[in-house]
C-alpha cells in the first residue's frame, strides 16, 4: 500500500514523537484491518521514561512559543494544514484501512483537519478581550487571554485524526502544544497525520507541538491525567472512562474538555418531510457504522407516521451495501472490533428481553474472501420503549430504536428523558414546533437541528454536549477560550490612589 510508505509508516514504528521519533521502551501494540482482522502494522509503545521526555519536550516548546505572536502562529498552522491538504488522499485511505469507515468518509474526516486548520488562521487575529470602565477616576481596566501551557489530547478511535485537528489547530494559534495519545485500536492513524504535518513545524523548530505517545493507559493515559505540566486534558470517549478523567484532572485543579456518550435523537413530527428525514436517518445511524457520538440511536415519531415511517425505514435497510470500506459503492463498513460485534449482539438481546422486537438486522455478518475476518453486522432496527435501560445507555453500534410519542410535549419530554445530550434534530414544517424544540423548554442537548440529522457537524460550530455528555466544547465559535488563561489588567495612570468601593484605609 503506497500510501502508507508516503505517510512515513513501516512494518514496525515507533510511538513517540516530540520533536524527533524516539526509541520506544514499551510493549508492542499491533494495528489491525477491521475489515479483514489482519495486522495492518506494529507500533513499539510509550514507556513511563518515553512520556517524560516527550512531557519535558511539550514544556520546552511552550516556553518558546507563547511568545511568538499569535497572527505567526496562525501563519505555521496555515502551513500546516496546507501539507494536510497535500496528503489528503493518503490520509483519508488510512482512516479507512485502519478504522473501516467508509472511503468518503475518511476523506470527510481529513477534509475537517483541513477546514479547522483554515479557520485557526483567522482565528489567530481575533483572540479578543475586552475593555471596561473602572469605577475609579484615571483607571482603566481590560482583559486579555494568554497561552495555558501544554495541552494533553486523548482521542477516540471513531475520529482518529479530525478530533486531534481540531483541539492542536486552536491550540497552537492560542500558544499551546499539543501531546496526543490516541486510541490504541488507531495508532497509525496517529503517526501519519504528525508524519504529515512535522515538516513545517521542525523547520520553525517547534517539533514538539505536535507531540504524540502511544501507550498503555497505566504509562501513557494516567500520567497526562496527573501531570501538573499538563493544565488542560481534552478527552474524546465514553462517560464511563470520562468519570474517572474528571476526578483525576480536577484533583490537581486541572481543566478539561469531555466529549463523552450521545444517545441522540431525531423527532418526526406529524408534518415532517419524510423525503429529507429517512435519508438523514438513514447517514445518523449507519454512517460510521453507527460509530459516531453523534449517531442517530431514538427516532421519535407520532404515532399517525409510525407504519409509514417503519415501510421507509425497512426498504432503505434493505439496500445498504455492507462490505469492504475501501469500495466507493459501500455505505456501511465494519465495526472496530470483535468486542464492539458482541456489545451490540448483548443489546439486541437485553432490548428484546424488555420487550422489544427487531424489525430487521442484527445479525453478525460472514463476507466472503479476504472480508471474512472481518467485523460486519446487519444494521439493526428495533421496535422500543424510551424507558427501557438499553434505551438508556449508549450502544456504540448501529441499533435504531423506533419509539412512538402521541404530540410536541410528549416528544420533547421522552426526547430529553435520557442521560446524555449531544446531538438531537426535529423534523417539521411548523414554526412553532421547530422553535420550541430550540427554546429553553425544548432539546437539553448541546446541538439541536431542524430538517438535518444528528450527525455531521460544522467547524464553525462550537461542538459538544450537556449531560453525561460533559460540557466541553470543541471546535469553533468562543471554544479556543477553553486553551487560554484569563487575565484582568487594571492600569492606574493618575497621581491619586483611589480604592475600589469608596474604601477609605488610613490618611
Amino acid at each position: 500500500m503506497d500510501f502508507l510508505k508516503e505517510l512515513g509508516i513501516g512494518k514496525t514504528n515507533s510511538g513517540a514523537y516530540c520533536g524527533k521519533w524516539l526509541k520506544c521502551s514499551g510493549e508492542v501494540l499491533e494495528s489491525r484491518n477491521p475489515t479483514t482482522g489482519k495486522v495492518i502494522a506494529r507500533v513499539k509503545q510509550a514507556g513511563p521514561e518515553d512520556y517524560d521526555k516527550c512531557l519535558a519536550a511539550a514544556h520546552e516548546a511552550f516556553l518558546r512559543w507563547r511568545e511568538v505572536p499569535a497572527p505567526k502562529r496562525g501563519e505555521i498552522v496555515r502551513r500546516v494544514g496546507n501539507a494536510i491538504r497535500e496528503r489528503k488522499e493518503a490520509l483519508g485511505r488510512l482512516v479507512t484501512l485502519e478504522n473501516g469507515k467508509i472511503l468518503q468518509e475518511g476523506m470527510g474526516e481529513v477534509q475537517e483537519a483541513i477546514d479547522i486548520a483554515d479557520f485557526a488562521v483567522g482565528q489567530s487575529r481575533m483572540l479578543y478581550g475586552l475593555s471596561l470602565h473602572s469605577e475609579r477616576p484615571g483607571h482603566a481596566m481590560r482583559e486579555q487571554w494568554h497561552p495555558l501551557g501544554a495541552v494533553g489530547i486523548i482521542t477516540a478511535f471513531n475520529f482518529p485524526m479530525a478530533v486531534w485537528a481540531w483541539n492542536s489547530m486552536i491550540a497552537w494559534i492560542c500558544g499551546d502544544p499539543c501531546v496526543w495519545k490516541p486510541s490504541s485500536s488507531t495508532p497509525l492513524c496517529g503517526i501519519g497525520l504528525v508524519n504529515a504535518c512535522r515538516p513545517i513545524l521542525e523547520e520553525e523548530g517547534f517539533g514538539a507541538l505536535a507531540t504524540l505517545c502511544i501507550g498503555s493507559g497505566r504509562d501513557v493515559g494516567q500520567k497526562l491525567l496527573e501531570d501538573v505540566r499538563v493544565p488542560l486534558v481534552s478527552f474524546t470517549g465514553s462517560t464511563a472512562v470520562g468519570r474517572k478523567v474528571a476526578a483525576t484532572v480536577a484533583e490537581r485543579f486541572g481543566r478539561t474538555i469531555l466529549e463523552l456518550g450521545g444517545n441522540n435523537a431525531v423527532v418526526l413530527m406529524e408534518d415532517a418531510d419524510l423525503k429529507l428525514a429517512i435519508p438523514s436517518i438513514l447517514f445518523g445511524a449507519v454512517g460510521t457504522a453507527g460509530q459516531r457520538c453523534t449517531s442517530t440511536r431514538r427516532v421519535l415519531v407520532h404515532e399517525s407516521l409510525m407504519p409509514e415511517v417503519e415501510r421507509r425505514l425497512l426498504a432503505a435497510y434493505e439496500s445498504i451495501p455492507i462490505g469492504d470500506p475501501m469500495d466507493g459503492k459501500t455505505l456501511c463498513g465494519p465495526l472496530i472490533n470483535d468486542e464492539a460485534v458482541q456489545v451490540m449482539m448483548e443489546a439486541l438481546e437485553r432490548v428484546q428481553a424488555e420487550g422489544g422486537e427487531v424489525l430487521h438486522g442484527g445479525e453478525r455478518l460472514k463476507l466472503r474472501g479476504p472480508l471474512g475476518g472481518g467485523n460486519f453486522v446487519r444494521p439493526a432496527i428495533v421496535r422500543a420503549r424510551n424507558d427501557f435501560r438499553i434505551v438508556q445507555e449508549e450502544t456504540f453500534a448501529p441499533i435504531l430504536y423506533l419509539i412512538p410519542v402521541n404530540d410536541l410535549d410528549d416528544a420533547i419530554q421522552q426526547h430529553n428523558a435520557v442521560p446524555q445530550g449531544l446531538s438531537s434534530a426535529m423534523f417539521t414544517l411548523n414554526v412553532r414546533h421547530a422553535e420550541r424544540f430550540l427554546s429553553a423548554s425544548g432539546s437539553d442537548c448541546g446541538i439541536a437541528n431542524i430538517n438535518i440529522g444528528t450527525s455531521g457537524a460544522e467547524i464553525g460550530g462550537a461542538f459538544g454536549g450537556e449531560k453525561e455528555t460533559g460540557g466541553g466544547r470543541e471546535s469553533g465559535s468562543d471554544s479556543w477560550k477553553a486553551y487560554m488563561r484569563r487575565q484582568t489588567n487594571t492600569v492606574n495612570w493618575s497621581t491619586a490612589l483611589p480604592l475600589a468601593q469608596g474604601i477609605k484605609f488610613g490618611d
